[in-house]
């Protein structure tokens, strides 16, 4: 069943990408994004996290978080805040300018900075090389050390990597391991090391019994949703383009391998991603 439209804007989108809804240089992006955060905001969202993966899309998040803060997509729209990191496919380019953004941006008490990511390990694509990787996450998880933001981490085929960075570097006080793809066994060592674990539509899918497994063992108050927006659109709407709109599919999924109701789901994981990002 799809989200009721005017549901009470309860649920909080830890983790979207609301900037690919634009070309940079598309004259029409604010209205495209002011239409897709009211949609949510109709859907019951009230809070999203705006992920970047690069310079460019980490630019736009703050971009987008200034915007909406400043009322510039209306005001029946949800809080609007920003992430900024180097993904592990864009590792090979290095961190240097998203520290000199980070650090301008932290300067400058840019609105709604909460965190530094998605940054990690991908074994899966390996589009840098695993060395590049490891040496571009240690160096963010400094830098959200440094700086006392939220560490947001991807991590694909790659947990004992994951596990050996952490254990050299520290985990910052909030961890999210964001859009979660492991089992019980990966789920438990995330929240023994003290973070929060996210899940995304990936537990509507069919082939996803390790995933919805992992849900049912992760403490309510360590458990967010998010939709990864664009991407990983739960079921039915699975194969389209995903929205931070779509988001309580995913809560209604966690619901059900828990035997909870959506709005018990809905008031713990907002609750526990206000946390996890400080508000």
């Amino acid at each position: 069943m799809d989200p009721d439209p005017g549901a009470a804007p309860i649920w909080f989108d830890s983790h979207c990408h609301i900037q690919d809804s634009f070309a940079p240089d598309d004259a029409d992006a604010a209205e495209v994004l002011a239409a897709e955060l009211a949609h949510c905001f109709d859907a019951g969202v009230g809070r999203v996290v705006c992920v970047g993966t690069d310079l460019v899309t980490s630019k736009q998040a703050l971009a987008v978080c200034e915007a909406a803060s400043g009322g510039a997509y209306g005001r029946n729209v949800p809080e609007v805040y920003a992430a900024i990191g180097l993904h592990p496919h864009e590792a090979s380019a290095g961190t240097a300018e998203l520290v000199d953004l980070a650090g301008a941006a932290v300067g400058a008490h840019a609105p709604g900075l909460v965190a530094i990511g998605e940054c990690g390990l991908d074994y899966f694509y390996e589009h840098s090389d695993r060395s590049s990787q490891r040496r571009a996450f240690a160096e963010q998880v400094g830098l959200a050390q440094r700086l006392g933001l939220t560490l947001v981490i991807h991590a694909r085929d790659a947990w004992e990597d994951l596990f050996d960075v952490l254990g050299s570097e520290g985990v910052p006080e909030r961890t999210v391991l964001h859009c979660f793809t492991g089992g019980p066994t990966e789920a438990a060592r995330c929240v023994e090391a003290g973070m929060f674990v996210s899940f995304s539509g990936i537990i509507t899918f069919k082939n996803a019994d390790d995933v919805r497994a992992a849900a049912t063992v992760v403490p309510l108050e360590r458990l967010l949703i998010e939709t990864d927006s664009p991407f990983l659109a739960p079921v039915p709407h699975r194969g389209k383009r995903n929205e931070p709109a779509l988001v309580p599919l995913v809560g209604a999924a966690i619901a059900a391998v828990r035997g909870l109701e959506s709005a018990e789901v809905a008031a713990s994981s907002a609750a526990a991603a206000g946390l996890a990002f400080a508000l």
